[in-house]
């Protein structure tokens, strides 16, 4: 039977490979789960794949765990990045999970001349995003970046990577995603949308693709899903 328990480890993963646990692991997996020495959990790293791991020692403060089989390989996602404006804590926090969920390479939170928020925890959007990978099944956990301004990230933009740009302004119009297979990216604006500066300057740039997200205007958070949904279906692995 698979093991229910999936937990994230920062540690290389491998035949016979021991895995020692800090004190929250710890805490997690013997006092919630209740999991004695020789249960058996799986282990992700976002870099070698799924591995069972069988309990070797099991302490308040810590404990170890032996690597067995490797379960699955490394599955990557479509090489695929979602921009997006942080909004309130909440909704900030399901977009990360559910770009997690849904298949991304990296999490890019960005600042837009409407954008409320000036920082962000990224170590606390990271834990999510791992929390997220942990609990879909997923063997690769996207990395967050620092929050960045836009022009900055468009400044720097790598080439051959396509920019799905979702325009609340194209409302009811056609989606209009051109089929473009390598690498994209998604952004999301803030909660009240792109500025007229801003929007110019996405309209003028070459590799960005105004799209709209349907008939009505969206919650960002629930943009996010539903650009990463068109995304997946059209040019991604859902495809």
């Amino acid at each position: 039977m698979a093991s229910k328990v999936r937990l994230f480890v920062d540690h290389p993963l491998g035949q016979g490979q021991t895995v020692p646990l800090t004190r929250d692991q710890a805490n997690y997996l013997f006092n919630v789960m209740r999991m004695p020495v020789g249960a058996v959990l799986s282990l992700i790293n976002g870099v070698d794949g799924e591995w069972d791991a069988s309990v070797l020692e099991a302490g308040k403060r810590g404990g170890l765990l032996g690597c067995g089989a490797q379960t699955r390989p490394l599955q990557l996602p479509p090489d695929l990045w979602l921009l997006f404006a942080p909004i309130k804590k909440a909704r900030t926090d399901f977009i990360v999970e559910k770009a997690a969920e849904m298949g991304v390479r990296r999490i890019m939170p960005v600042q837009t001349d409407f954008t409320n928020a000036d920082r962000i925890r990224q170590d606390r959007l990271q834990a999510h995003a791992i929390e997220a990978s942990e609990q879909c099944g997923g063997t690769f956990v996207p990395a967050v970046a620092e929050l960045s301004k836009l022009s900055k990230a468009l400044e720097d933009w790598p080439d051959g990577r396509q920019l799905m740009f979702c325009d609340e302004t194209l409302l009811g119009d056609p989606a209009g995603l051109p089929d473009l297979p390598g690498a994209w990216a998604i952004l999301i604006g803030p909660e009240g949308g792109f500025s007229d500066k801003e929007r110019k300057r996405l309209r003028g740039l070459s590799y960005a693709h105004p799209v709209a997200l349907g008939p009505r205007i969206l919650r960002a958070d629930t943009a996010a899903v539903a650009a990463l949904t068109l995304w997946q279906a059209a040019l991604g692995d859902w495809a």
